[in-house]
């Protein structure tokens, strides 16, 4: 049997020798893979310790794909930097994970499938850009309502407050939106500011295809919409998949109320939910398989 990868789980903060019980089924599922099983620690990587985040790691182990919780961008170089000190590698690189984790990295092979967006960078506590500033942001969106998001995340269950805006072209709610959702995120903001045409989709959840090499081999509801999902035809976007570059990713995909099914999200394979009780064999099956690019 060919040598598998390893899979590089986050670590139970109260018991650093075990695995995050959050990823309990999926270290089970990667384990029945045969592929190795590494632990990080999450909080010493955001606190900036990346060396210390990966002592557990052997070294000159071989390649891995990281599992865990969300890590902003720049911490995840410092990871990768990390496993290399120590004759390891990530199989998803800093950038190709910035270009699947941050908006702006993959709207343009999603352009034509997934709402029209704007963008600007923020720095985390900065003030929020002025009035004016927001309205020459949104201009090129046009009249109509919008959704206010950093590069990764929106605050949709603060809907009405610092997520939808009902007239991108109204520059006071605007501003009364982005500085509400601004002083939420406060230190977590992420990246920048991105401004979304909104669209109207069938209520009942959206689907995340999971795609290995660019391939779909997992169909699953959104973690925040668990239970049973209409499911789309994983081919619409996997040509922008395969253009995007980055090997482990997903795509959150929506019904529109005109039938036309939407690309909602790009994400990280490495980091994006499952849904409880998710089967997730041919996933990690896929993944421990995969072989070098």
């Amino acid at each position: 049997m060919s040598e598998r990868n390893g899979f590089l789980f986050c670590g139970d903060p109260l018991r650093p020798s075990r695995p995050d019980p959050q990823f309990a089924d999926e270290v089970a599922a990667a384990r029945a893979t045969g592929g190795r099983i590494a632990l990080l620690d999450h909080d010493a990587l955001l606190a900036g310790d990346a060396a210390g985040a990966v002592a557990r790691v052997a070294r000159d182990s071989g390649p891995y794909w990281y599992r865990g919780w969300m890590v902003p961008s720049d911490r995840y170089a410092e990871l990768e930097a990390a496993l290399g000190a120590r004759g390891c590698a990530l199989l998803t690189g800093a950038a190709a994970y910035r270009r699947a984790h941050e908006l702006p990295g993959w709207y343009e092979e999603f352009a034509g499938l997934t709402p029209r967006s704007v963008w600007c960078a923020t720095a985390p506590g900065a003030p929020p850009p002025t009035a004016g500033e927001l309205a020459a942001l949104a201009a090129p969106l046009g009249p109509g309502p919008g959704i206010v998001k950093d590069f990764v995340k929106s605050r949709k269950h603060e809907w009405h407050e610092a997520c939808y805006v009902p007239e991108l072209a109204d520059a006071g709610r605007l501003a009364a939106v982005v500085g509400r959702f601004v002083g939420l995120q406060g230190t977590f903001l992420s990246g920048g500011l991105v401004l979304r045409s909104f669209e109207p989709f069938v209520a009942g959840g959206e689907a995340r295809v999971w795609w290995v090499d660019g391939a779909a081999v997992l169909v699953t509801a959104h973690p925040d919409t668990p239970g049973a999902v209409s499911v789309p035809e994983p081919a619409l976007p996997r040509e922008a998949v395969g253009r995007l570059g980055p090997r482990w990713v997903t795509t959150d995909l929506a019904l529109r109320e005109d039938g036309v099914w939407r690309v909602v999200e790009v994400g990280d394979g490495q980091v994006s939910g499952l849904p409880a009780g998710a089967e997730t064999g041919a996933l990690f099956a896929a993944l421990a398989g995969a072989g070098p690019r």
